[in-house]
């Protein structure tokens, strides 16, 4: 089939590029534009106790005071707030509201700091934007209103708030998406130069990944459109990244094949429908593996990720079509003269290096099979530590950020929940009004609650069916002590509600201990069901039982290992509290689904090598030398491209980049280079049991006669 593909795209590849032109013009033009929210709740589904106290909220207290905005004042010598101080802050909170900011539905004096340092502006907003551009953009106005009228007097004032944090949070987003884009395209295009020498090679996969790029983002609209998604800021910066550097993967898998078809004597048209046809295979069940597990989010309970497999599975998609059709059509159409002013590609290079690591896997499989597989289990070890932290809005932005500094300072300035406290909703089962004489001895159990600083009820609504009763903790909200109280309160809330009422428990530490919760859901089916999916893959490309489970139990080990690593690295090395409570889910779905690719590829030559007539060992060094250059310069730039997300400035994206290119450089550089073909050197012909995936094709036609042909005049290998 993949030759059939090859020869269609090189007989036609004027056609093929003009098609290509045309889809990327008509998708750009009409797709629509691609939302963002940055409001956690949205993530979790109905079902959650933390939404139905929101969505309670707003049926029994519709214009109940929630600030999405926080001015926060202080004197600009640090000292006390004076009475002019205190004047000038009550007319600013005035003016403000006089202003009539869209978004912007009250302004209302804020209480005081205990210490008399601090006073506070509250703004509220409407709520059904939360989380939308709209709000950032309020904030923007707020922020450039509230410093204006702050001139003259001796107050500093700084924007906290969700709505600022969005904002800050969208314009780190945007530097951190540059910073992203200029590293990946940097790393590309500097490895390619030193790897082929030719200036062509280096700039055609940007170019072509720049196209594929505009297309997939256009599906990913429609489809955000369509199925009514959830979108996250985050979501750009990661494309990025998956996009040119899974591209940049397939296009050297197909390149290194070409160039040695061409040393072996291919005509040039012939050397790429030959190049198609035998990495076809692995191309597509490589990126089949990273759809699967990236559509395996679909189950997820967490908005975000469910946002995130499908825009990533559709970007894969889009790069694996290309990578068949688009990038063998342009390269043919070059010819030979994509390697230009390099002449090196005509001849075999001595490429000692692997040629030696083949050797050894061949002499001592069991030595290299343990040894690997020890260095794995010991960076697991490092997961027994792990830590998830909830703070999304400080993980997505740097600790100088505006909307930061006013959560640091308002944590110092008053009791640590305050900025976000915690909602108990009482309600009347019968639609009876409450007994209100039962709300101060209701209002004192939860009180009682270790890790809460005070509770009251704050407002009952006009038919006196719901009561309020605010519950301010003693941590911040997104902090693992917040979390647990919160769990605390809620046991209390439901098990000392008077006879005749149910209570629900709302506020962001309760949406965090809901969001908790999803993630450990997402742990039990995500994982299990992508890991299943995989080995279907793998064994419907190797027609094999017994490969697919250690394949699949190697890349598990990749995963412990680089969760290991980022643990030791970010928690005891840099001083985090935790991880970002997502980034396991993530990283597994990288590291296992990108992370199969290089075994795929490796075993796919392999047996290759093993159809040649090679025993099992001998398959596995050949392999080795064959493959580990593409191997290695893949991994290189892929692990190199993810990294490029630590230039973003947060934490959530820096644990992101390093997990994942390092996840990303154990599947290359250990796994597929050592691990996988010791251990299938080591299970020999039972590794393809039930098939015969590596008995020698008697009728294997001109190609594997050619391939032979070569590997016996060329004992150095096949390399860069």
């Amino acid at each position: 089939m993949f030759r059939r593909i090859g020869a269609a795209v090189v007989r036609h590849p004027v056609w093929t590029i003009v098609a290509w032109l045309i889809a990327a013009v008509a998708i750009v033009a009409t797709a629509p534009g691609l939302p963002s929210n940055s409001d956690e709740s949205s993530f979790l589904p109905k079902s959650y106790e933390s939404i139905k106290a929101a969505d309670l909220q707003q049926k029994a207290f519709p214009s109940a005071f929630t600030p999405s905005a926080i001015a926060l004042y202080q004197r600009t010598d640090g000292g006390r707030l004076t009475a002019a101080d205190q004047k000038d802050v009550a007319r600013i909170t005035t003016e403000l509201g006089e202003k009539k900011i869209d978004q912007v539905q009250k302004v209302v004096p804020g209480p005081p700091s205990k210490d008399g340092r601090y006073a506070m502006t509250l703004v509220q907003m409407d709520s059904k934007s939360a989380g939308q551009p709209a709000q950032a953009d309020a904030a923007r106005t707020l922020r450039e209103d509230v410093k204006q009228l702050a001139k003259g007097t001796h107050l500093d004032v700084r924007l906290g708030g969700s709505a600022a944090q969005a904002l800050d949070q969208q314009d780190s987003s945007k530097r951190g998406q540059a910073l992203i884009g200029f590293g990946t395209f940097a790393i590309i295009l500097v490895t390619l130069l030193i790897i082929f020498r030719a200036p062509i090679l280096a700039v055609l996969p940007l170019v072509l990944i720049g196209l594929v790029s505009a297309v997939a983002n256009g599906l990913i609209a429609y489809a955000t459109k369509l199925f009514g998604l959830q979108a996250n800021s985050s979501i750009s910066s990661i494309l990025i990244v998956v996009l040119f550097g899974v591209g940049t993967d397939y296009f050297l898998f197909l390149m290194f094949r070409y160039r040695e078809r061409l040393r072996a004597g291919d005509e040039p048209k012939e050397a790429m429908i030959n190049a198609v046809g035998r990495v076809g295979e692995a191309i597509a069940s490589a990126a089949g593996a990273v759809i699967i597990a990236f559509l395996a989010l679909v189950l997820s309970t967490l908005g975000f990720l469910k946002q995130m497999g499908p825009a990533l599975a559709i970007a894969v998609a889009a790069t694996l079509v290309a990578g068949l059709t688009l990038i063998p059509a342009v390269v043919s159409l070059i010819g030979p003269k994509v390697f230009w002013p390099s002449k090196s590609w005509q001849k075999e290079p001595e490429n000692a290096r692997f040629a030696a690591l083949g050797r050894a896997v061949r002499r001592r499989p069991a030595l290299t099979a343990v040894a690997s597989g020890l260095v794995l289990l010991a960076l697991s070890v490092g997961t027994l530590g792990y830590k998830a932290t909830f703070d999304l809005a400080s993980g997505s932005m740097p600790k100088t950020k505006e909307s930061m500094v006013v959560q640091d300072r308002m944590q110092k300035a008053y009791s640590a929940g305050a900025a976000a406290p915690t909602d108990v909703y009482l309600s009347s089962t019968d639609g009876k009004p409450l007994d209100k004489s039962a709300f101060a001895g209701y209002a004192r159990k939860l009180g009682a609650v270790d890790g809460v600083a005070s509770a009251r009820m704050s407002q009952l609504n006009k038919d006196g069916t719901t009561a309020d009763f605010t519950v301010t903790l003693k941590y911040e909200a997104s902090t693992d002590r917040a979390i647990d109280a919160v769990q605390g309160v809620r046991d209390v809330a439901h098990a000392g509600a008077p006879a005749g009422t149910e209570a629900l428990v709302g506020g962001m530490s309760s949406i965090y201990k809901d969001i908790n919760a999803a993630v450990n859901h997402d742990y039990r089916t995500v994982f299990p069901l992508a890991a299943v999916l995989i080995m279907v893959i793998l064994g419907l490309l190797l027609r094999s039982v017994v490969a697919p489970w250690y394949l699949i139990a190697s890349v598990g080990l990749g995963f412990g290992a680089t969760l290991g690593a980022t643990v030791w690295i970010f928690q005891k090395g840099e001083g985090h509290s935790g991880l970002m409570f997502m980034l396991p889910v993530i990283m597994y779905l990288f590291v296992v689904a990108i992370g199969t690719d290089y075994n795929i590829l490796m075993i796919a030559r392999l047996r290759e090598e093993a159809r040649e007539g090679r025993d099992p060992r001998e398959a596995a060094g050949m392999a080795l030398r064959h493959a580990g250059p593409t191997v290695a310069a893949a991994g290189f730039i892929l692990a190199a491209t993810f990294a490029t997300m630590m230039l973003a400035g947060n934490s959530l994206l820096t644990e992101m980049g390093f997990a994942v290119s390092f996840g990303i450089a154990i599947a290359a550089f250990v796994m597929a280079m050592f691990f996988t073909p010791s251990l299938t050197a080591l299970i020999g012909h039972a590794a393809w049991w039930p098939g015969h995936g590596d008995r020698v094709q008697q009728a294997a036609g001109t190609v594997p006669a050619q391939a032979a042909a070569m590997d016996d005049r060329d004992p150095a290998g096949h390399g860069r």
